[in-house]
């Protein structure tokens, strides 16, 4: 079974003037064959070495068995909780996999001291636990595998036979796990992390975990050969047309999951979307909603909605303006991957490098090194010290104030960003401030948990369109719970998340986009402040 897309207004004028010249241009066939040279020569020598994933599944058929293998053999050990530690495309396909097919999987892709702890207080003694980095030097992803090799030794138990490796071949990781004895799986290196959800980024601990691994494979195979085929009703170009082909651009894409059986999947497709298509100046805003947020009810005109629902063959009337999509977990994820890598092409731009990636996390490491003092902050009020970096004048001394400053600042195209550093799990209230600034502003509003935004749509916020405000909240040390050292690292979670995100306000002021820190010296108390201030 296929995914099934459904478009009107500009985005049907898209399709209908789009797609019969990608089909003229083999573009779907040329993506299934893995020509290099779709999007230009300048993308050709990366691109040549990223479309694995079209072939993913295939690929990734031999893996089912050895992964239940290894999932019966932990149970007989008494294994029955497995954590995944990874960043970006490394967790938020697990994530969705697993959700959807109802399996519980601990996701730990944070660096917060209070969400690291939780994770290795939770039954330790029947944990195995997913490590999973392609690059294998994963900043975040080294701690976590460092915290948890000692949580383990000190608990009396081998840290080999409870840590599953996931990595790219020859990578550092892959390396020193072999050479210490560590069970590793490796991925298909031609594959890239945003589009590596069918390899055993997303397989292995997806299938650990319990999910139905075959049966997601089953469905990508099924979807695949009408995702190869030149043809107008190819629901990969008609998605790709659609989200990247409105004229004039409508680059903010809303994602609404309305009625799908898929859980969270805007959350894997976010970081698809922004991470591939954010740069150059251009790209597609992808913001995740709910069926009520002020987006869907008085929509911008540079706003384009995505429904995600159940059947879109059965609705008998799509809502002017709109998108709806439906299908299996494994065809929308096949379709989405080719729309993204359509929609790159149509924007002119290389869909597979994430060139401003590279700076937050390099702003981040000076910042652990350096360990300079902490930039006073403009004013306290209450809980909440206040920082700004831009062209921000609060007019009075509060934090309602500092917000009011961060709104006037959005251009007319603009969009607001919250990037919470906080632990996503014990504060899940903070979300309610997106719905809150998206009325108050007229504007979308993303909303992303720190660090783990920053493998996501942190290359759109640098590299996109330069539109954006960005308000930060960020815990003071100790503010949230006691901090947790890094087995043999000079810092600890505490100060390698504050340094994430004071490295990223820095790379983001250095483009130009403003940005509005809030820290928080109690996490509660000032929780509550940000949510009364902008309400």
């Amino acid at each position: 079974m296929s995914a099934t897309v459904h478009a009107t207004g500009a985005a049907a004028e898209a399709v209908a003037r789009v797609v019969p010249q990608l089909v003229a241009d083999g573009v779907a066939s040329g993506i299934t064959t893995q020509d290099p040279t779709l999007w230009g020569e300048a993308a050709e020598s990366e691109s040549a070495k990223r479309l694995g994933w079209v072939e993913a599944a295939a690929v990734s058929a031999p893996l089912v068995d050895e992964i239940l293998a290894l999932r019966e053999q932990l149970h007989s050990k008494g294994v029955e909780h497995i954590v995944l530690g990874g960043m970006g495309g490394s967790s938020l396909a697990p994530e969705v996999i697993t959700r959807t097919y109802g399996v519980p999987l601990t996701v730990l892709d944070s660096t917060d001291p209070r969400q690291v702890r939780a994770a290795l207080d939770d039954r330790l003694a029947a944990t195995a636990v997913v490590i999973s980095s392609k690059s294998g030097s994963t900043l975040e992803t080294d701690s976590q595998k460092r915290v948890y090799e000692a949580a383990f030794r000190e608990a009396g138990i081998e840290p080999t036979e409870r840590i599953v490796i996931v990595t790219d071949p020859g990578s550092p990781l892959d390396e020193s796990a072999r050479a210490d004895g560590y069970r590793v799986f490796n991925a298909d290196p031609n594959v890239g992390g945003r589009y590596s959800a069918l390899t055993a980024f997303g397989l292995v601990p997806s299938g650990l975990a319990g999910a139905d691994i075959r049966e997601l494979l089953d469905e990508v195979q099924a979807a695949s050969l009408e995702l190869a085929i030149d043809r107008d009703s190819n629901p990969g170009l008609v998605l790709g047309a659609a989200i990247g082909g409105t004229q004039p651009l409508r680059d903010k894409i809303v994602i609404v999951a309305d009625g799908t059986h898929i859980v969270g999947f805007g959350d894997w497709v976010e970081q698809l979307i922004a991470e591939s298509t954010g740069k150059d100046g251009t790209g597609l805003l992808p913001v995740v909603v709910g069926v009520d947020a002020p987006e869907l009810s008085s929509p911008a005109a540079d706003v384009q909605i995505v429904r995600l629902v159940a059947d879109a063959d059965a609705t008998r009337e799509v809502r002017e303006g709109e998108i709806e999509v439906s299908g299996s977990l494994g065809a929308q994820m096949l379709t989405w991957e080719y729309a993204t890598a359509v929609a790159g092409r149509l924007l002119g731009i290389n869909p597979f490098d994430q060139p401003d990636v590279e700076s937050a996390k390099a702003a981040a490491r000076s910042l652990l090194e350096a360990t300079p003092a902490a930039e006073e902050p403009l004013f306290v009020d209450g809980a909440v010290q206040v920082r700004v970096k831009g062209d921000l004048a609060p007019a009075e001394h509060t934090v309602a104030s500092a917000v009011q400053a961060l709104v006037a600042a959005l251009p007319a195209d603009g969009y607001v960003a919250v990037q919470a550093y906080l632990d996503r799990l014990a504060h899940a209230e903070l979300e309610s401030v997106r719905d809150a600034l998206a009325s108050a502003s007229g504007r979308p509003v993303t909303f992303g948990w720190g660090p783990r935004f920053l493998h996501s749509t942190g290359q759109y916020h640098k590299g996109g369109a330069p539109v954006g405000v960005f308000l930060q909240i960020v815990a003071d040390a100790d503010s949230d719970g006691p901090d947790l050292p890094i087995p043999e690292r000079p810092f600890t979670f505490g100060q390698l998340i504050r340094a994430q995100a004071a490295g990223d306000a820095t790379v983001l002021a250095e483009h130009g986009r403003p940005v509005l820190t809030l820290t928080l010296s109690d996490v509660a108390a000032g929780i509550a402040q940000i949510r009364a201030a902008v309400a």
